[in-house]
């Protein structure tokens, strides 16, 4: 096969994993996957086979898995001399995750914060992103190109060469995860708490992190003999770039209201399914145009066509992660006359909280539980992040759906924005018991706040039904 045809190929192999992966993927481990109900019990050899269980679910979602391939290449053929190497390197990688989530777990608990809120501060967001296209860089083999042999150095070693860099690699790895961690976490966090031993909260953590780090062991090890070198491998170190650089725009968006806003407008403009499409073809052009078969360095033609294909299909991997939440719709082919407006019937949030560009009053909230008790309706809260996986699984799946529609109309809904904390929203969570996010609860007809039935994480419509449906 000519290289002409082998990039067609791999265009439309592209196009079409734009377009249909994302729907295979799961956002979160189950809500059912409950580690706290055995550890509770005393059972704690179940309750850490659930947590790594838990961790092992977390890897298979798109928080973690962009980072995956990237273990090949750096502690597989690209470096390892032979599988005793790689099997240190990984060791030290899953270690390094091991002992961020080990601190950050236990930091968790104590505060009774949310594991995932630290994605909500624009200071950590910006250096995660800010390492992501330090890596990304690397990928496209741009290192030597202009930065300081000092800094190029310290970069290299970040890249896997040796045990520091492997190490530092995985703790960045922990943070990646935390939006997909879910309600094993939650549950896990809360036990913690109470049981105010942050040694058992550091070995359950460390455990959790042991069962992510299992594909990376896995891959680090045994890819060793994959064949050394080659055009084929420049390929894939570019697609890894690709990944990475729409992974820090990712944590931005998520970071920043400003980029959030303005991508999930896109989204909402294209709908869903006509974004999808649009993504895809973004990506399969910024392949042909030389996004993954040429080079940085051959050239100023080259370079300035390798950058516009990057930054195509860049561009196509953030819009599908937007059509992923937008609205099965699209109001741009409405307004054009070339889509109907959807008929069906929509939930209805009576409120979200706090009002966009203010911070949370809880005076506000009130306002709508009196309201609510005047009335005798139960009131539903939604506590979510922008971070937050599940939550956005919730919107996308559970929210829309006819039955769980029909059930909401008895209630006060009510979403509460976490994702940037201030006192008086820590406050309504520890009130509320929230350890972690989505959580969902519910205040019956009569203004009493129930701590049952409640959810946790991800569920599907009819499960949430059932849910709702204990609520008087």
């Amino acid at each position: 096969m000519d290289a002409k045809k082998k990039v067609g190929l791999i265009a439309a192999v592209f196009g079409l994993a734009v377009a249909v992966v994302p729907l295979l993927l799961p956002t979160g481990p189950s809500s059912g996957l409950d580690a706290a109900r055995f550890l509770e019990a005393g059972s704690f050899a179940l309750g850490a086979a659930a947590v790594f269980a838990g961790g092992l679910l977390t890897a298979m979602t798109p928080c973690v898995y962009p980072l995956i391939p990237i273990t090949v290449s750096v502690f597989g053929a690209r470096k390892a001399e032979g599988r005793g190497k790689a099997l240190v390197l990984t060791s030290s990688y899953i270690i390094g995750m091991g002992v961020v989530f080990s601190g950050l777990g236990v930091l968790a608990a104590k505060t009774g914060q949310a594991f995932g809120s630290m994605l909500g501060s624009p200071v950590v967001v910006t250096g995660l992103a800010l390492f992501l296209l330090l890596l990304a860089t690397s990928m496209f083999g741009a290192f030597e190109l202009a930065l300081p042999g000092g800094l190029q150095q310290r970069l290299n070693s970040v890249g896997g060469s040796g045990l520091t860099g492997a190490f530092l690699m995985g703790s960045v790895s922990g943070f990646l995860a935390a939006p997909c961690t879910g309600p094993v976490l939650t549950g896990l966090l809360a036990f913690v708490a109470k049981s105010q031993s942050t040694g058992l909260g550091a070995a359950l953590l460390f455990i959790y992190a042991l069962g992510i780090g299992v594909p990376f062991f896995l891959i680090g090890v045994f890819t060793v003999r994959l064949p050394r070198g080659g055009v084929w491998m420049e390929w894939v170190k570019s697609v890894l770039g690709i990944v990475l650089v729409a992974l820090a725009i990712s944590y931005l968006r998520d970071g920043f209201p400003t980029v959030g806003g303005a991508v999930k407008g896109v989204a909402e403009q294209l709908g869903r399914t006509p974004g999808a499409l649009i993504a895809a073809v973004l990506a399969v052009v910024g392949v042909l145009v030389g996004a993954i078969h040429l080079s940085f360095k051959e050239g100023a033609r080259d370079f300035t066509l390798k950058g516009f294909g990057v930054a195509l299909v860049v561009v196509a991997l953030v819009l599908r992660g937007g059509a992923m939440d937008a609205k099965s719709g699209g109001a741009l082919w409405v307004s054009l006359g070339l889509m109907e407006a959807p008929k069906a019937p929509t939930f209805e949030w009576h409120a979200v909280l706090p009002a966009k560009g203010a911070s949370f009053s809880p005076e506000a909230l009130e306002q709508v539980l009196v309201r609510a008790k005047s009335e005798g309706r139960p009131v539903m809260i939604d506590f979510f992040a922008e971070w937050c996986a599940a939550c956005k699984e919730l919107d996308r799946e559970t929210y829309p759906a006819v039955e769980v529609i029909s059930e909401s109309g008895r209630f006060i809904n009510v979403k509460v924005d976490a994702t940037n904390s201030d006192d008086a929203l820590d406050a309504l969570m520890e009130r509320f018991g929230v350890e972690g996010l989505p959580t969902v609860a519910f205040i019956s007809s009569n203004g009493q706040m129930l701590r049952a039935p409640r959810v946790t994480g991800f569920l599907e419509p009819r499960s949430f039904v059932v849910e709702m449906k204990k609520v008087d």
